[in-house]
């Protein structure tokens, strides 16, 4: 049975990555004043001071207005950094340096903090290719933040970044995933009850 929630997913993640893939440029860049909005109602609400959020792809909704206005307003920015191991190191972001990292994925090019930094965050932001309405996310595959998640003793809020399409009825769920608090979309702001 875990094999056919696998296989379901790396087809329904396939077919998502296609939408990204195909989704007209004004369309995406459209959204990107209701992401970075939601994203900071999010931040003042819970009033996280260090965030964690990540550099995003150029298929993926851009973070990079939301990371700004944080630095911008004093708060500190953990981003992560891919290992081989399957853990994620993090570091601060800057606004400006960037690197190509791991699978080619942006990354910052400060100092290595180590995993143990996300510890320090009072929001988490994540990616993901979809959310469902219990809170089940579904990422691209590798699973490094399932296993972060899944390691944090006193995990924070934690939301998925995902377009309005992909709050889906259902994503194929596996032992090993993290569920998300709720997910930002350009139009809203969903919460999961736990």
């Amino acid at each position: 049975m875990a094999s056919d929630r696998s296989t379901d997913k790396r087809a329904l993640r396939a077919e998502l990555r296609e939408r990204r893939r195909t989704r007209p440029a004004h369309v995406v860049d459209a959204a990107e004043l209701g992401f970075t909005e939601n994203l900071v109602k999010i931040a003042t609400e819970t009033d996280a001071r260090t965030i964690s959020a990540y550099l995003s792809t150029s298929f993926e909704p851009n973070t990079r207005p939301f990371i700004n206005w944080a630095l911008a307003d004093g708060r500190r920015v953990l981003l992560p950094i891919a290992r081989q191991d399957g853990l994620l190191d993090w570091a601060e972001a800057d606004g400006e340096s960037e690197t190509e990292g791991l699978y080619g994925l942006p990354e910052p090019a400060g100092g290595i903090l180590g995993p143990i930094a996300i510890n320090d965050a009072d929001l988490i932001v994540i990616p993901a290719s979809a959310v469902d309405g219990r809170g089940t996310r579904m990422g691209w595959g590798r699973g490094y933040f399932d296993r972060t998640l899944g390691s944090m003793e006193n995990c924070p809020p934690v939301f998925a970044v995902v377009f309005d399409d992909e709050i889906l009825d259902e994503v194929p769920r596996e032992v090993h995933d993290a569920p998300v608090d709720g997910a930002v979309t350009p139009t809203r702001i969903i919460r999961f009850p736990r």
